[in-house]
């Protein structure tokens, strides 16, 4: 209920209407094709004639030259799509450019309406709708095969997942709303469809559910201590900077912890459905064991995850900010020097905040699944009525009661 009111509370009529800019990311673009590629020479498409730099010793100087002195492309490109469609242009591509062009090869480019007529058009990057189409449905096809019933309902709740932050956080965002507030609601949206779809309606879903909560509630204040502390702007690149420029009232300290929480999420529903089923599966294997014996046999299985998780999380942002670390290790700059960077420090603050609610989500869940399903005690469950024999009787001074049969699942011992 309560994040039902915080949809209604937050939800936005739509992302505010703004003008083009033609930078990054807000640029319009059109589907385009290669249609012809031939070779030049570098110096006859230097229309301005001689060396760029005129200093050859340096490095920038040396590569144009060789630019200059190399061949180059020269590629027609036909656009497919928009108002200009079956319209031309030419585009020089370097030697020495990292993404070269070749005939039939599918573009996106972009449009540029009140520049010159021979410069509206210039590709900018590559079409890849039918590589990731086609491993969007391999992945598809592996996650059902797999999963069977659960592996659809779990696509469904990953279509879910992205409806939510399309159609909620980033709109709510752009409206100004506080990120923090915004994310830790559709953070939450999105854990309880995804869990209850994926796991059912059941007590241990709601443990999960009850401590994905509680840990997603200490990374957000955490987050909120160590990113004020630490002074983090949270505007470190072009695209942030553009956002900014864009909407001036969008909190980028805020934007950079709802980032925090929605990307702690994934990993947090593994942890803490991980440990509930440890336990339940403990208890079906010893029912007559307290919730003190669940609890420290769990603890003994999350140790492992957590050991397993942490590295996970840590190697996964290192491997997203790998070319960052890679220029400042070209740099030669001291490891203080580099994490006292924004750039890396933000990185650094989003792992660890991150790490402790998943370490912190290990002995909250447990204990939680520990307490629900001990109260689930051997003959708890029994008819009052039930006839007793004077067999049964005996044996039930002899020794121990067996334990109850639960809903029909209960085990008989064979001696």
């Amino acid at each position: 209920m309560a994040v039902l009111v915080g949809l209604v509370v937050l939800w936005p009529g739509g992302a505010p209407a703004h003008e083009r800019t033609g930078v990054g990311f807000d640029r319009q673009t059109q589907q385009a094709t290669v249609s012809k590629v031939e070779s030049i020479s570098c110096s006859s498409a230097n229309a301005s004639g001689g060396t760029p730099t005129g200093d050859t010793s340096t490095a920038e100087g040396s590569s144009a030259q060789q630019q200059e002195d190399g061949t180059c492309k020269k590629a027609t490109i036909r656009v497919d799509t928009g108002s200009d469609k079956g319209r031309t242009f030419t585009e020089i591509v370097q030697p020495d450019q990292s993404r070269q062009l070749h005939e039939g090869q599918k573009v996106v480019v972009a449009y540029e309406p009140s520049a010159p007529k021979d410069l509206q058009y210039s590709v900018t990057d590559v079409n890849r709708r039918v590589p990731l189409g086609l491993l969007a449905i391999i992945f598809a096809v592996a996650v059902v095969v797999v999963g069977r019933l659960r592996g659809v309902m779990a696509l469904v709740a990953l279509a879910i997942s992205f409806m939510v932050l399309n159609f909620f956080v980033l709109p709510a965002i752009l409206q100004g709303s506080n990120p923090l507030a915004v994310a830790i609601v559709g953070a939450s949206a999105i854990m309880l469809i995804a869990l209850y779809l994926c796991h059912g309606l059941s007590a241990r879903t709601s443990v999960a559910v009850l401590g994905t909560l509680i840990s997603l509630l200490l990374i957000g204040v955490l987050g909120s201590w160590f990113v004020d502390w630490a002074a983090l702007t949270g505007n470190t690149d072009d695209n942030t900077g553009l956002i900014h420029g864009l909407y001036p009232s969008i909190d980028m300290s805020g934007l950079l912890l709802a980032g925090i929480i929605i990307g702690s999420l994934g990993v947090l529903d593994d942890v803490t459905v991980t440990q509930t089923s440890a336990v339940w599966e403990l208890h079906e294997a010893n029912p007559s064991m307290g919730w003190r014996g669940l609890y420290r046999a769990g603890i003994r299985i999350g140790r492992d995850h957590i050991a397993s998780v942490v590295n996970t999380l840590v190697l996964a942002y290192a491997g997203a900010a790998l070319p960052l670390l890679l220029l400042f290790s070209i740099a030669e700059s001291s490891v203080g020097t580099v994490a006292n960077s924004e750039l890396v420090a933000a990185e650094i603050v989003r792992t660890l905040i991150g790490s402790i609610g998943l370490v912190a989500s290990v002995p909250v869940t447990t204990a939680l699944a520990a307490l629900v399903v001990s109260a689930d005690r051997p003959g708890t469950g029994a008819p009052e009525s039930a006839p007793v024999t004077p067999g049964a009787a005996s044996a039930g001074a002899a020794g121990p009661a067996a334990p109850s049969s639960r809903g029909g699942k209960g085990r008989r011992r064979k001696h």
